[in-house]
């Protein structure tokens, strides 16, 4: 999707085409996958910061456009909405620190990005959803005027045949019917990539989706849309409804979501989610590439099948790279932008460090729980936060039970510092990030209760709109001080 793609109308032989050559992909990828030397790198992470761009008055501002070419900056890059931006992190090596170093990144660019916005009367921020975010800023003359944007609005509409519908319960409700993929781009988030070992790939992918529902509860906060008081990660279900191009045939059956948990634990490798895309989802973009291997000892880019796979949007994705000795990665997609540098990297830590720490009882875990009972914990995460219950194995009973996610967060702490130690990160490193979790867990607080709970208090004393717009401004100024969420006032105690 990082791709340009000019606008233009797609024929019958460009998607059997394009069709054709993802399926060759497809057994290609596998081929390449088996060569003894790939993936056999150094292990890296990496991420990408989605924010948004408000003004004085905490309104959208929509110059991404015009502050990108101020920024002149290629780290910086458009998204859907021209209310937003996404800065793209370097990658740092696993091993030693590579928390701090995107933390520390990440304050450096976001400071720059800050500087440069005051310029034009714009302040970024980090935030899974803007709560003072207005229906009429979801609009086509919002959206950035690139051709990918105008060609994924025409192709997704076109596919559903009308409008979609955006229904959701939480404290209290939105129900809407809207033809603008501008909704989607409501969503920001905060995509870490994991880099593998082929070998592991497949249990790390299935302990990723086992653990997502904890890392998703302590790290909610998106609770909020059109002023409303929703689900403590509302991303979850507005991204699934605001691109949902399925519609049922005669016999009622629907195609599956293109964003989605997913539809198994994984058998083997990566390959077979490449293979699944493939074979379940029609192409969005029919664009053919011209490949740019030099030589028959570099790897393919399969461009075409890395644009399809873009095109789908599953919470944990699998990434193929061809540079250097090629590697497979995981993108974990499901965490939210924000609070503040230091609370997204502990999200970062706390999620990876699951993943890898659990990955050798995996097999344990699946005979125990069904891929629909972990499917129900996220969704049961997304909704409730720290106050959710999840389905989980108990010693010595036939079935999981209902348990507080907080008590499984709290076993699982121990479980990431063994994975992230696995990965070669520093005591300290792990010291540091992981206590910012714990602390989170102690005060049950996360950005999505925070921002609830202030307006609710605010909402005593002035109107909504006033409420919205005055708690916007205080989680505005504790951002700026970098202070983790745990660590900011609650007024309404």
């Amino acid at each position: 999707m990082g791709r340009d793609i000019s606008e233009r109308e797609y024929s019958a032989k460009d998607y059997e085409r394009f069709n054709r050559c993802i399926h060759d992909q497809v057994d290609i990828l596998k081929q390449v996958i088996e060569k003894p030397d790939f993936g056999t790198g150094e292990l890296c992470l990496g991420a990408e910061l989605e924010v948004y761009l408000i003004d004085k008055k905490s309104d959208v501002s929509p110059v991404n456009l015009l502050l990108l070419e101020m920024l002149n900056d290629e780290q910086f890059q458009t998204e859907l909405n021209k209310f937003n931006l996404e800065l793209n992190l370097s990658p740092v090596k696993a091993a030693g620190r590579p928390f701090s170093q995107l933390t520390k990144e990440m304050l450096t660019k976001f400071n720059y990005l800050w500087k440069v916005a005051a310029e034009i009367e714009t302040r970024p921020l980090a935030i899974g959803i803007l709560p003072t975010l207005k229906q009429k800023d979801l609009c086509h003359s919002n959206m950035t005027d690139l051709g990918r944007y105008r060609v994924l609005a025409r192709e997704l509409l076109k596919q559903r045949g009308e409008a979609f519908h955006i229904k959701i319960d939480g404290e209290e409700s939105v129900d809407f019917k809207t033809s603008e993929v501008c909704v989607e781009g409501a969503n920001t988030s905060f995509q870490v990539h994991l880099m593998t070992k082929k070998e592991k790939f497949a249990n790390t992918f299935n302990t990723a989706q086992l653990t997502l529902p904890m890392a998703l509860a302590v790290s909610a906060n998106s609770g909020m849309l059109l002023e409303k008081c929703l689900w403590d990660e509302t991303r979850v279900v507005l991204f699934k409804q605001s691109i949902d191009n399925r519609m049922p045939d005669a016999s009622g059956w629907r195609q599956p979501a293109r964003v989605t948990f997913g539809h198994g634990w994984l058998r083997k490798s990566g390959w077979e989610l490449f293979s699944e895309t493939v074979n379940l989802y029609q192409p969005i973009f029919p664009e053919i590439f011209e490949d740019d291997k030099q030589s028959e000892d570099e790897l393919p880019e399969l461009a075409e099948l890395n644009l399809h796979m873009g095109t789908t949007w599953p919470w944990n994705r699998a990434v193929y790279s061809n540079k250097g000795k090629g590697h497979m990665r995981i993108e974990f997609r499901a965490l939210p932008a924000g609070p503040t540098a230091l609370d997204m990297a502990a999200n970062a830590a706390f999620a990876i460090g699951m993943a890898v720490g659990l990955e050798d009882k995996i097999d344990e875990y699946m005979a125990r729980i069904p891929f629909r009972f972990a499917e129900y914990n996220f969704y049961r995460a997304a909704k409730n936060g720290l106050d959710a219950t999840i389905l989980w194995p108990q010693n010595y009973q036939n079935k999981p039970v209902e348990v507080p996610i907080r008590n499984v967060i709290d076993d699982m702490l121990q479980v990431a510092n063994d994975g992230l130690s696995e990965l070669k990160i520093e005591l300290t490193e792990r010291d540091k990030f992981l206590n910012i979790i714990h602390r989170r867990l102690a005060k049950n607080i996360n950005g999505a209760n925070w921002t609830k709970q202030t307006v609710h208090h605010l909402r005593k004393s002035m109107s909504n709109d006033k409420a919205c717009a005055s708690m916007l401004d205080r989680y505005f100024e504790n951002q700026m001080s970098g202070q983790p969420i745990s660590e900011w006032e609650q007024c309404w105690k």
